[in-house]
């Protein structure tokens, strides 16, 4: 007879690869700090550098205090989507803008350049669909924080 797993092998199962996800997205924001004179907006190169190295430390620090979540199975799931979603989201648009240019939506690092229609309207979805996607893992990560099972 096949038992259910344990609820604690699935919490360090999630801790490790919010670990893991975070140091590998860490390790992409470091390289990315290489490569800033080569976009052709660097301000924005220097965003995804950023967004790389804070991102992932995030998702490492989230990792480590996973233990604590308290959320039903299908809600931890999708609060470990959006918050995964959203953080490597957030450093591949940024960086993707960086590369094209693009400062409809970040004309402060953008300098005021901007990109081709598409372009702008590519970038720009990804980071209103990743806003949102941080928002609500976020909200689900503060809830299974302060809920009391």
């Amino acid at each position: 007879m096949v038992s259910a797993p344990d609820h604690s092998d699935a919490v360090s199962r999630r801790a490790r690869t919010l670990i893991a996800l975070g140091a590998v997205l860490f390790l992409v924001g470091l390289l990315t700090g290489l490569v800033i004179p080569l976009f052709r907006n660097p301000r924005l190169g220097l965003s995804a550098h950023l967004e790389g190295v804070l991102n992932g430390l995030f998702l490492v620090a989230l990792g480590a205090i996973w233990h604590h979540v308290r959320l039903p199975e299908s809600l931890a799931r999708l609060a470990v989507g959006l918050l995964v979603f959203g953080t490597w989201a957030n450093w591949f648009f940024t960086a993707l803008g960086a590369a094209f240019g693009t400062g409809r939506l970040t004309p402060i690092a953008s300098g005021g350049m901007t990109g081709q229609p598409a372009q702008e309207q590519l970038v720009a979805l990804g980071l209103v669909a990743l806003s949102g996607a941080m928002i609500a893992g976020c909200g689900l990560l503060v809830y299974g924080l302060v809920r009391r099972t």
